[in-house]
């Protein structure tokens, strides 16, 4: 017994069994930033203002570094896949959904890794 309908079977198309792990991945990400933005915005907030120096001194800690590159890593891997499922739900030509769904990917890549980078640089500058 099948409970795929006749136009599914023609067509061939079903569960890409992904579902379930992008709702998932999703959540745990979600909820993995609430703790990460409490413990990275005191330090951020106290850098406001301050001369380069001074923000240097604040992230040569490394839990302020981390923090900050984990909410930089968490926050654009969360915004990625929330982007995927409105490309997905909304855009209908595949052509231009797949072309998206690339640059989505490679945009919060490329700016996720910028951000990182700009941490690093500033937690070891020396």
């Amino acid at each position: 017994m099948s409970y795929k309908t006749d136009f599914g079977r023609v067509l061939g198309l079903g569960s890409a069994k992904q579902g379930t792990g992008h709702f998932w991945s999703q959540r745990v990400t979600a909820v993995a930033l609430i703790p990460i933005l409490i413990f990275a915005i005191w330090p951020l907030d106290a850098a406001v203002g301050l001369s380069y120096e001074e923000v240097r001194a604040i992230y040569a800690s490394p839990f302020n570094a981390i923090m900050l590159i984990l909410l930089i890593a968490v926050g654009f891997r969360h915004m990625q896949l929330g982007l995927q499922v409105v490309i997905e739900d909304y855009v209908s030509n595949p052509a231009v959904r797949t072309a998206a769904l690339l640059a989505n990917t490679m945009f919060c890549a490329l700016f996720g890794l910028t951000g990182v980078f700009a941490v690093a640089k500033i937690a070891f500058a020396g």
